[in-house]
């Protein structure tokens, strides 16, 4: 996985501005309503390096009269368009005019709209253009310069050769005026390519836009990045699947005050393409874990990964512990985290009456009881009460939980809908919580000990332009590549004789949970086929069902949950289609992907759905 020298194309680093074609472009119409309104005049100017390479101008039948108002601003009446040619008519010639060059207009959204509902109605097809707007621009560079960014109030004060009088191509005229005094503007700042003033029109900080000249030489490519002070320390390490774009929205575009800072004691940027997204992934984590970046938040204390231990003593509990040891008689593990494993030791002693105290007890049974036992919650063997032999068959069942979890789910389950049906929702909702839990617990350590025990693993995934593959010994990444589409085994074996991979040795550390989880999510995506392994690769068969629905329900509340976060705080919603339930599934599992989680017992009713 030894990073490679790459050479990149000119054309990747941007194009000078000097050198792009701008189509700069003003439309009148009868109307503000794209779908509803038409087009009546187009004026188009086609510029590059400031001369200007041809002019169009034509007036467009509307259909219909054109209104009063509209007249009155503009001018156009009916007669100027009564002989003038329909839209199907100039949709070609002005699609031939605005050919590959940049889309240049005032207010751009506007005239983009109008051209998309005319080639939408003319069947053109569609029109993506790389656009620049003038207002935005303006907006950044002139904002405490002028009172409005009106084209009128813009082209006065940039003191340009033609004035707006709200006709097309009078309009078009000078907002190529407008546009070369704003380039000559952002010039001051830095901006050399056309790149350059669409990250400007995004920046918010000058001074950190005047910065970007250290990445000017990113890649296009996935890959792993390093921002580094003046004594080369590493400040913060990250990864992109384009590390052109990414690194670019550091100077000026993100308004955090940490990126801010981070920006300012930045001194060099440097960045390591890989061939694969799962490459670049484990590079960042395998760096933060070796330099402890200062604004790295995530992934910077390995070490705060815990197990859950079952302690090897005459009355066993559950305890929290690092790393497992003599004195235990199971454990699970490694959790990311105090916070999970706690929520997985409250599951079990829902399910189980383990004792919860921490004393260590004689197997004499001549302990004091505590209040515990007078509130009903544990079975206090330490007095007595409980006996030995019955408190032994408790700690048989949470060792058996540990192999077939379908008696720890079903008791869970069962204890949060009869919270349900009682009215303890909040309760129920509590239950619900360590039920997904203790099945995402089972499950990734399941997950990670069945392919920690493979000694090598190769698996090829195709994506839409290529097939990825990934060579995996003892859970962790050896290497990546990417091959053509649908390569065959052959194809692969032979690219896997010349990889450069690393050896990966011994069995995986509580370090490498992390890259674990990550070879694990990348393993679980559609696609995928084992092209060769070493070893057996290979899940418990106990348990699995109700576990898998389990974790499943977790994943899709949790999206659920997402969703109406983001109505909620008023962000855009995409919603992704739910898989149908497995022909297994419970009842209460079908209502709850059915849409009808409302009446799950445990959940509150969500009206947001209903609402949107």
């Amino acid at each position: 996985m030894a990073a490679r020298a790459t050479q990149f194309g000119f054309e990747q680093l941007g194009m000078p501005l000097f050198d792009t074609t701008f189509v700069v472009l003003d439309l009148e119409t009868t109307g503000l309503q794209p779908g509803r309104d038409r087009i009546t005049e187009v004026g188009a100017v086609k510029v590059r390096g400031g001369d200007v390479l041809g002019e169009l101008r034509t007036f467009v039948h509307p259909g219909r009269p054109i209104p009063p108002a509209v007249t009155a601003v503009t001018g156009i009446t009916d007669a100027m368009v009564r002989d003038a040619p329909p839209v199907t008519t100039v949709v070609p010639v002005l699609r031939e005019f605005l050919g590959d060059a940049v889309f240049v207009a005032h207010n751009a959204r506007f005239d983009l709209s109008f051209l998309r509902a005319a080639w939408a109605d003319t069947g053109a097809g569609g029109y993506n253009p790389v656009v620049v707007d003038t207002a935005r621009l303006a907006r950044r560079l002139l904002h405490d310069e002028v009172r409005n960014c009106r084209l009128e109030t813009l082209a006065r004060h940039l003191r340009a050769r033609t004035m707006p009088e709200h006709r097309a191509l009078a309009d078009a005229r000078a907002t190529v005026d407008v546009l070369h005094g704003l380039i000559e503007r952002a010039g001051t700042l830095g901006a050399v390519t056309l790149e350059d003033l669409r990250d400007l029109s995004r920046s918010t900080s000058d001074k950190a836009f005047r910065r970007i000249d250290l990445v000017r030489d990113a890649p296009a490519a996935c890959g792993v990045y390093r921002f580094l002070d003046a004594r080369d320390e590493v400040l913060y390490v990250g990864k992109a699947t384009d590390l052109r774009s990414r690194l670019r929205t550091y100077f000026g575009q993100d308004r955090r005050r940490r990126v801010a800072d981070l920006v300012r004691e930045t001194a060099r940027v440097s960045w390591s393409p890989t061939e694969t997204l799962l490459e670049a992934e484990v590079r960042e984590l395998r760096e933060i874990h070796a330099h402890r970046p200062r604004y790295n938040r995530r992934s910077t204390r390995p070490e705060a990964a815990v197990h859950v231990a079952l302690t090897r003593e005459a009355f066993p509990r559950l305890s929290v512990v690092r790393a497992p040891g003599s004195n235990h008689l199971r454990t699970l593990g490694p959790l990311p985290s105090r916070a999970a494993a706690q929520q997985l030791v409250d599951a079990l002693q829902d399910a189980y009456p383990l004792r919860t105290c921490t004393p260590r007890l004689r197997r004499a049974q001549d302990h004091p009881a505590c209040v515990l036992k007078d509130l009903g919650r544990c079975g206090a063997p330490c007095d007595g009460t409980q006996s030995a032999a019955a408190y032994d068959r408790v700690v048989a069942e949470v060792e058996a939980a540990w192999d077939d979890p379908t008696d720890l789910l079903a008791r869970l389950r069962s204890r949060m809908l009869r919270y349900g049906r009682d009215g303890r929702f909040e309760r129920a909702g509590e239950v619900r919580a360590r039920l997904h839990a203790a099945a995402r617990a089972v499950h990734g350590s399941r997950a990670r000990a069945a392919l920690a025990a493979v000694d090598e693993l190769v698996v090829g995934i195709d994506t839409a332009d290529a097939c990825e593959v990934a060579v995996i010994r003892r859970g962790r990444l050896a290497g990546s590549g990417r091959l053509p589409r649908r390569s065959d085994d052959t194809t692969v074996v032979a690219w896997l004789r010349q990889a450069d991979l690393d050896a990966c040795s011994g069995p995986p550390s509580r370090d490498d949970a992390e890259e674990v989880a990550l070879v694990l999510g990348w393993l679980e995506r559609p696609g995928g086929r084992v092209v060769a392994a070493t070893g057996s690769w290979a899940l418990p068969v106990a348990g699995g069902a109700p576990l898998a629905d389990a974790v499943e329900e977790a994943r899709r509340l949790g999206r659920q949950l997402r969703r109406d976060r983001q109505v909620l705080e008023g962000a855009k919603v995409v919603r992704r289609a739910e898989p149908p339930p497995p022909a297994h599934a419970s009842e209460n599992q079908r209502l709850h992907a059915s849409g009808s989680s409302a009446r799950t017992p445990g959940s509150r009713p969500s009206q947001l759905s209903r609402t949107r």
